[in-house]
């Protein structure tokens, strides 16, 4: 019996080459930027999503990564188990079917012995190819369409021809060998061997398209498979995520309610693991911080009492005082030279004190927040010359305003600015003082920026600091309208909802760059060498606060041309703020606080 054995040609023809060894570590950079703008992009999204997102990745991965391995293990074993049955029934059915024929077999001889061969239980088409006894070669095939020589790819043959030396290590000269080969949009196994010692050629073309049904079925199988566990990956991503961000979600909630003034917020501790830990120490943190509020409110109050008792008990002694100073300052004349200084020198401190206990009282009510406005029409020129002409300003003031420009505000707080402004102008600025008055459409913020000081330059801010003071007099006037002046329009224009702008501008040196940021401080002196100046250093923050109360400020800057600009900003109607036009002003103590302020 001529024996045959198998051997491996197993390539598919036609097909494509692998991927270089240049190509695989440009792909895994490409990979690796792509996960990294992939995490970027996670960070600007919610915890919930990326927990999700985090979950159905590794989800996938696994169940992409064991469909995979599944599918080619599968396909392998299917593969392999149909080609080995078949390439044994080949084997088996050429050497059954060649046995009998003759070395140089005619033609029709062949064409039974392939269609015997074909005729078993694998289908199959065969070829053989032989040499009959005219020496000519005959091709006998069952299937013209599918099989022919020219179908049989060119490395097969050359392998089935070759013809191995005989050793210890290969006992044939010839094998079987294989390649699977697609023809059309259908997979075949081909295979082909050669008789030993002499006979026909044998090629044979199994169709693998059931297996390759099989095996798409089996695809479609494990991508449903992997498409459930993607879902359930996700719902379990979205149960932890709820379980886990619900504690977060309750403690930022209690923060907000912290950060808005609720120090009693407490949170719920159930568990041990982390975020209750998390929650305690958040229990904690805020018993401590309402302990330490109430703690400097308490001493806050305190000092505001304090403050306030002090005042109202040093004012019945300082009425006394000042009635007694006064008298002596009548009498000065009749003095004693040498006793005449010194009267001068009590009237004047006991007039800086009495002044001093005002403006403590003032702030005191501003702290408490019991400031209240009293609400009226005033003609803003006239409120000015009225300010100006109370303290003998008149000659020393230059003012730039239209007279029938009304606003609803509080004339004795506008009085009250105004003489800190202009008197702090004329003290410590240059002359000549220009005040002018303008209103704006649409209320804009200043160039500078920031309540109570501008940039240098800035041009548009108001104030100057505080802490060498210039006493103006009196207010007087304030609430009056002013001097009467001839010609008056009989009907004043009505507050409308616009801005007033009001800038006192003087000629001096200006403000120091250094100084700017606490112009409005109380208490603030901008130099040290006068630390006995007159005022008490409070006049300019009082202002700014009955800026405040009315929804203005008070803004403060140098020019380039030199000198320092004072610009207030008011409402030309204060009525939202007031709630409505309230007289109980009653409280707010004198007309008159003073007008401090310094450089």
């Amino acid at each position: 019996m001529r024996e045959r054995a198998t051997g491996g040609a197993t390539t598919d023809d036609g097909a494509g080459g692998g991927t270089g060894s240049a190509g695989a570590p440009a792909a895994g950079r490409r990979v690796l930027r792509m996960l990294g703008r992939a995490s970027g992009l996670l960070r600007w999204t919610s915890l919930r999503l990326r927990l999700v997102v985090v979950f159905a990745l590794v989800a996938l991965t696994a169940a992409v990564s064991a469909s995979g391995i599944a599918y080619w293990l599968n396909r392998n074993t299917v593969l392999d188990r149909t080609q080995n049955a078949v390439l044994k029934d080949f084997r088996k059915s050429l050497e059954d079917s060649t046995r009998s024929l003759p070395l140089r077999p005619r033609c029709t001889e062949l064409q039974d012995a392939a269609r015997q061969m074909a005729g078993g239980p694998q289908n199959y088409a065969v070829l053989l190819i032989g040499v009959d006894r005219e020496g000519k070669d005959c091709a006998a095939t069952t299937n013209k369409d599918l099989l022919t020589l020219r179908n049989v790819p060119t490395s097969l043959r050359s392998a089935v021809n070759e013809v191995r030396p005989v050793d210890d290590s290969n006992r044939h000269s010839h094998h079987l060998y294989w390649q699977r080969k697609q023809v059309g949009d259908s997979p075949y196994l081909v295979a082909g061997a050669k008789v030993i010692g002499g006979g026909p050629t044998g090629y044979m073309m199994k169709s693998l398209a059931t297996e390759r049904q099989d095996l798409n079925s089996l695809a479609w199988s494990l991508g449903i498979a992997t498409a459930l566990a993607l879902v359930g990956s996700a719902l379990l991503a979205q149960a932890a995520a709820t379980t886990v961000l619900r504690p977060v979600q309750r403690l930022g909630h209690a923060a907000r309610q912290l950060g808005e003034g609720r120090l009693d917020t407490r949170l719920r501790v159930t568990g041990t693991d982390e975020l209750a830990d998390l929650s305690r120490t958040f229990n904690r943190t805020a018993e401590r911080l309402e302990q330490r509020v109430e703690e400097l409110s308490g001493r806050e109050a305190a000092s505001r009492r304090f403050v306030a008792d002090m005042s109202h008990e040093l004012r019945t002694p300082l009425t006394a005082i000042t009635a007694v100073s006064e008298v002596l300052e009548e009498e000065a004349d009749s003095l004693d030279p040498m006793i005449a200084p010194a009267v001068q020198l009590v009237v004047s401190e006991t007039r800086r004190l009495n002044d001093l206990v005002e403006n403590l009282m003032e702030v005191t009510r501003f702290d408490a927040g019991t400031a209240r406005l009293v609400l009226d029409e005033v003609d803003v020129a006239d409120q000015v010359t009225a300010c100006i002409d109370a303290r003998a300003w008149l000659d020393a003031v230059e003012l730039d305003a239209d007279r029938g420009t009304v606003a609803r505000l509080d004339p004795r707080r506008l009085d009250v600015i105004l003489a800190n402004l202009i008197g702090n102008a004329l003290k410590h600025g240059g002359s000549p003082v220009r005040v002018s008055v303008r209103t704006e459409g649409v209320a804009d913020d200043d160039a500078g920026g920031r309540t109570g000081s501008t940039a240098a330059g800035a041009g548009g801010g108001a104030g100057a600091p505080a802490g060498a003071e210039a006493d103006g007099g009196p207010a007087g006037g304030a609430g009056d309208g002013g001097p009467e002046r001839p010609g008056e329009p009989a009907d004043a224009e009505r507050p409308g909802s616009g801005t007033l702008v009001i800038r006192v501008r003087d000629h001096g040196p200006g403000i120091p760059e250094e100084v700017l940021p606490h112009v409005f401080d109380r208490f603030y002196k901008a130099s040290a060498s006068r630390p006995r100046s007159e005022g008490s250093g409070l006049g300019l923050s009082i202002a700014l606060e009955n800026a405040h109360i009315h929804g203005g400020e008070i803004t403060a800057a140098n020019l380039p041309e030199g000198g320092a600009v004072f610009t207030l900003r008011l409402p030309m109607d204060a009525s939202p703020l007031a709630g409505g036009d309230r007289r109980d002003g009653g409280a707010d103590g004198p007309a008159d606080e003073g007008t401090e302020g310094g450089r």
